[in-house]
């Protein structure tokens, strides 16, 4: 699935071409992606200008003055704005044509993706209870710390929770901790403030790195110029299961945290 780096990639290229533009028409080709998709997208969404393109952890929000289509690109979702005559692809599920003759049109193959309305004023269920985003002020070592105590949980699966900081899924989680120098098995109560800190700080870090270089490329998901991203290829630990740690060269472990597959060095991370 598609990580935070991932969307935002995907909020940034698409930001441009539909900032200011205003929808003219919506078809849907199917009824629903994940879920239904409710009736207000089409029948509201026309007419309206599209003043911003937010992203909420791994939403990506289009707001006009009466509300917001959210989109999540799900496992194999992608967006692109193409010129209105573009012939139909497989599972091109919907389009949103604008005022200058393009269109965004939303292909999933898979239909875990979603579009759903947020009407102004209200938080969608789905965004309810988010922790803060990982690169906001908000997010930092005491605020991990806080978090944390009286947790037993492994620290991997408590930085994953999306109540706690949203948007660090698998891939990044162990880039974080690796670099932080904190084992992924390690009760998140009993880590240090200071530990925190640095955690918090190479979570932001690899983040804001793997945005700049377009995200990973997973199976499923190329950005919205066509093109893969690149971080992939400078992974320290993640699918690297065995091979040497990039630090000390010791063989890397593995293990199942939180039904989520983990890979770290058992010598550099404690």
């Amino acid at each position: 699935m598609p990580e935070l780096p991932e969307v935002e990639t995907t909020r940034r290229g698409l930001a441009p071409h539909l900032q200011g533009r205003r929808v003219h028409g919506v078809i849907l080709r199917r009824a629903d992606l994940r879920w239904p998709i409710p009736p207000e997208v089409a029948e509201l969404l026309p007419g309206q200008r599209i003043d911003d393109i937010r992203r909420r952890a791994k939403y990506l929000l289009l707001d006009t003055a009466i509300g917001s289509a959210v989109l999540h690109l799900g496992m194999s979702g992608s967006l692109r704005v193409l010129p209105g005559d573009t012939p139909l692809r497989a599972h091109d599920h919907v389009d949103i044509s604008l005022d200058n003759g393009r269109l965004l049109r939303f292909n999933d193959p898979r239909r875990f993706g979603s579009l759903l309305w947020q009407p102004a004023g209200e938080i969608h269920p789905l965004l309810q209870g988010l922790g803060p985003e990982p690169l906001d002020d908000a997010f930092d070592g005491d605020y991990l710390f806080a978090r944390s105590r009286g947790r037993s949980a492994p620290v991997k699966t408590f930085l994953m929770d999306q109540a706690v900081v949203v948007g660090v899924g698998n891939i990044y989680a162990a880039e974080s901790l690796f670099k932080a120098g904190i084992s992924p098995l390690r009760e998140a109560g009993k880590i240090s403030r200071e530990r925190y800190q640095r955690l918090a700080d190479a979570v932001k870090e690899i983040l804001g790195y793997a945005i700049t270089r377009g995200g990973t490329t997973l199976r499923d998901f190329i950005s919205p110029d066509g093109a893969p991203g690149y971080f992939e290829q400078e992974l320290l630990v993640y699918g690297r299961d065995g091979l040497p740690c990039p630090t000390c060269g010791r063989a890397l472990k593995h293990a199942t945290i939180g039904q989520r597959a983990s890979v770290w060095c058992s010598h550099c991370q404690r």
